[in-house]
């Protein structure tokens, strides 16, 4: 069962088909960014009239958000690839997913800046953004540090029946596919129900968000029963430790979705920040052990 799962894994990922994928994903990119900025020109020159209540219909700028959220499909395509390596290549690629999210809202809110403003952080917009590019810097360090530590880190034959385990986690890599099909398919329903009977753009940005804060919920499912799959294969202290450390990072990236303004970039950056801390440890437990 566990080498039927893992080959059905190996064919799915095959470099053949990520090539694909990748390409696919550039072209839609490139064609939903034409098609956005296409129609906010047709919008703003009333060839077409679709309303003006949203800046991602108005604003030029604002085009770019969609090509944005067609390439982080992409990456949570290559979380679940990256899901059997290890939980450090996971937990990495989530911090990388998390940091490309908020640059995307970057490109949503740059259209509500008032630079006319006399004074800057007197504006909720102004102070938004400016929350976020800090909070893109400090992430991008962090990220910087973590490869850097990561990269430092020998391997050493802690597991087990190292390939009965990563054909367990492939197992669970492959159940998150169509977990993640339904969910697109269903944000796809709710964007044309509520874009119906409102605004569309608003309803776009929400039905958006909506699908990465349940992905991540069921990542942490995910994570959590790698977890116990690892306690039948190790028993190094350091590895459960680091293992169990990275969960509570995707705890707290999940729980940014539920938080807005300044708590959801703190959560986010203290999520980095704790799984970095997590890494140097291990990694210095390790030279000992």
């Amino acid at each position: 069962m566990l080498k039927l799962g893992s080959k059905f894994f190996d064919v799915v990922f095959s470099e053949v088909n990520r090539k694909k994928i990748e390409s696919f994903t550039i072209w839609s990119a490139t064609v939903g960014f034409i098609f956005h900025l296409s129609l906010v020109l047709l919008n703003n020159y009333s060839i077409i009239n679709i309303g003006n209540e949203s800046l991602l219909l108005t604003n030029p700028i604002s085009a770019i958000y969609t090509p944005f959220s067609i390439i982080l499909y992409y990456e949570i395509f290559l979380l679940i690839f990256y899901l059997p390596r290890s939980f450090t290549t996971s937990i990495l690629k989530q911090f990388e997913i998390i940091s490309l999210i908020i640059i995307r809202r970057i490109f949503y809110d740059i259209p509500k800046l008032n630079i006319d403003s006399n004074d800057w952080f007197e504006n909720p917009d102004n102070l938004q953004i400016t929350y976020d590019l800090i909070s893109i810097l400090i992430l991008f360090f962090l990220i910087y540090l973590f490869n850097f530590v990561k990269s430092r880190i020998k391997n050493k034959k802690g597991i087990k029946n190292i390939d009965r385990f990563i054909d367990s986690k492939k197992i669970i890599s492959i159940i998150l596919i169509p977990v993640m099909i339904v969910l697109f398919i269903i944000g796809l329903y709710n964007l044309y129900s509520i874009g119906m009977s409102s605004d569309f753009a608003s309803s776009f940005y929400y039905v958006n968000e909506v699908f990465y804060n349940t992905f991540f919920s069921i990542l942490i499912i995910a994570d959590v029963f790698i977890l116990l799959l690892s306690f039948l294969y190790t028993e190094r202290y350091s590895q459960i430790m680091r293992n169990t450390g990275f969960i509570i990072c995707t705890i707290l990236i999940r729980l940014s979705f539920s938080s807005s303004g300044l708590t959801s970039l703190l959560l986010i950056i203290s999520s980095v920040l704790f799984g970095l801390l997590i890494l140097k440890i291990y990694s210095l437990m390790n030279k000992i052990e």
